[in-house]
């Protein structure tokens, strides 16, 4: 099928850049400008790390200097405070792609990322037999 015309013989305006089947053809390695690892600092989001819009962001002018899919990860956060794998979801990318454009935002300072609270550890196995023991013995 020719990338120029959807599937029906159809063409589309604009159609070099979609597929009426696929979608925008719009690769993932353009979107983050071929990176893959989030920033310099190499940031690593968790997919469950919860992203909100800074109290102090940049200015509007500065804003508009970003791309599209970063304004719209901003947008989605202004909306609510949302984890990284909500914002894929909602803004219908990769999540490495997602994780990327974070890392821009980051350090731009639009966002800010809470890390996880990790999982709380298990007591101590005889903790727990001295409990039992106790509560045994009562």
């Amino acid at each position: 099928m020719n990338q120029d015309s959807p599937g029906d013989g159809q063409a589309v305006p604009g159609s070099q850049w979609y597929d009426a089947d696929a979608g925008p053809l719009v690769r993932p390695y353009a979107m983050t400008g071929g990176r893959t690892k989030p920033g310099p600092s190499n940031v690593r989001f968790d997919l469950i790390a919860l992203v909100v819009v800074d109290d102090n962001p940049p200015g509007r002018s500065e804003e508009s200097l970003l791309g599209p899919e970063h304004r719209a990860l901003l947008t989605l956060c202004r909306a609510e405070t949302q984890s990284v794998a909500e914002l894929a979801a909602d803004a219908d990318l990769p999540v490495g792609v997602v994780r990327v454009l974070l890392g821009d935002l980051l350090e731009a300072g639009f966002v800010k990322v809470s890390r996880p609270v990790p999982p709380a550890q298990l007591p101590d196995e005889r903790i727990l037999r001295e409990v039992i023991d106790g509560l045994r013995a009562l």
